[in-house]
């Protein structure tokens, strides 16, 4: 599901970043379904939610760790922090403030954890632009449509074809130089289509080849990931994922296919973005599951009280 590949930088943790300028495109579920998905391949991760207002991402974690208690349920969660709005009246007071408390929380990731996913919000801010020039990972969701379609790029009304990039989109290009200019690493670029209908659309077709003429010209790469489906929206009250052990106990009701055709449309996503997970992590995910498996069963003595 997850592809191994080389770190970029030894020691330090691979930054995987959630970003859109646009509301609505799935970025929190996402998030966490990534967070979920590296914590279950023994990665040690950390997330961050920079959308101090909505804090969707925040939510969902709690969540997730109150319905584990609730149930009994052995839930990964991961070291959370959610970065407080500055409550100053001055706009200066309250960056100083935001960026010190999200300095703080990389600062006391970085080197411990494996990865860091941080969640933006659907607004331009500095804390936003931070983040992005930071990714070593950068995932933008967007909605199946050419009005999310217009933050990355505009298109000529007669022929659909693409004739120029928009604000978000610039954003990420200054972003990904500032990048490259300080370390020399090249931050990759996913853009995800979210909410994809079922059925085929001349609307879906245009936004296909749109995206792959754009992907061209901004050095993205683009990749469907979820459907619109009814079930993702029931995940977020219980704080659950399409990976989680989906039975009766965890979901209050029996699963049905659509949450099976959920976890394969997930886990195809998370093979796509290639996000890179160590042999050590492995063998910790290996041997975190033969423990359980061994749990209910009687301790062998190998006849040391015979």
């Amino acid at each position: 599901m997850l592809l191994q590949t080389s770190q970029g930088q030894s020691g330090s943790a691979h930054v995987v970043v959630l970003g859109n300028e646009k509301g609505g495109s799935g970025k929190s579920t996402t998030a966490l379904h990534v967070a979920v998905a590296l914590l279950k391949a023994g990665q040690r991760v950390a997330t961050i939610d920079l959308d101090s207002r909505q804090k969707s991402f925040t939510r969902y974690i709690e969540n997730r760790r109150a319905w584990a208690q609730r149930t009994g349920l052995s839930l990964e969660v991961p070291h959370h922090c959610c970065v407080a709005l500055g409550s100053s009246m001055q706009i200066d007071d309250n960056e100083m403030s935001e960026f010190e408390q999200f300095s703080a929380a990389v600062s006391a990731v970085e080197r411990t954890y494996d990865f860091i996913v941080i969640d933006t919000p659907g607004t331009d801010s500095y804390l936003m632009r931070l983040a992005h020039s930071m990714a070593d990972t950068l995932v933008t969701p967007i909605n199946d449509s050419f009005l999310d379609f217009d933050v990355l790029g505009s298109v000529d009304p007669a022929t659909y074809s693409v004739i120029g990039e928009s604000h978000y989109a610039t954003m990420v290009k200054v972003a990904r130089k500032q990048r490259r200019d300080l370390d020399g690493a090249t931050t990759d670029w996913i853009v995800v289509r979210n909410r994809l209908s079922m059925l085929g659309s001349r609307n879906k077709q245009l936004i296909a080849e749109g995206l792959d003429q754009l992907s061209f010209r901004l050095g993205f790469r683009p990749v469907d990931g979820f459907a619109e489906r009814v079930v993702y929206r029931e995940f977020f009250p219980r704080g659950l994922t399409a990976l989680d052990d989906l039975d009766e106990a965890t979901l209050g009701t029996r699963p049905n296919m659509a949450h099976v055709t959920a976890r394969e449309e997930v886990t195809s996503l998370l093979r796509h973005l290639k996000l890179p997970i160590d042999e050590r992590g492995r063998r910790r995910a290996a041997t975190r599951a033969e423990w359980f498996a061994q749990v209910d069963r009687p301790l062998e003595n190998h006849g040391l009280t015979a």
